[in-house]
């Protein structure tokens, strides 16, 4: 297992940051503020979301929409080492792609998707009312 590991911490509404980190549950949990939880991007087999397992619950602040869902709270990738249950550093390759992923186009998007979920709840609970 390696002791320190390159990761890309996501913060709502910041542009991502390369990040190196000890390798330990705790400075995990530190980084996101609570219990750990694994996500994966759907088109993506590379990398690994790791966030606060209570984010939503907690009210954190909605980071990012990763398509099939959107992240509260902060969050970093790290490599996905599948095969043997480990976290590894990211590639110069993978902060250069991801940073690029998670960058302004996906802080706007998420926006946008935040704005559309409220103004569909809106109309549903307005509807509701009238019936």
């Amino acid at each position: 297992m390696q002791r320190t590991i390159d990761v890309l911490y996501i913060e709502p509404n910041k542009l991502p940051v390369k990040k190196t980190i000890k390798n330990t549950l705790e400075e995990k949990q530190k980084l996101v503020g609570g219990q750990i939880e694994y996500a994966y991007l759907s088109e993506c087999d590379d990398v690994a979301i790791v966030c606060n397992e209570e984010g939503k619950i907690l009210g954190l602040p909605l980071n990012r929409d990763i398509g099939h869902d959107i992240i509260a709270g902060n969050f970093f990738l790290v490599g996905d080492d599948y095969e043997h249950g480990e976290d590894r550093s990211l590639t110069e390759e993978q902060i250069t792609k991801y940073t690029k992923y998670f960058g302004k186009e996906s802080i706007e998007k998420t926006i946008r998707r935040y704005n559309e979920i409220i103004s569909n709840s809106f109309e549903y609970w307005k509807e509701v009312r009238l019936c």
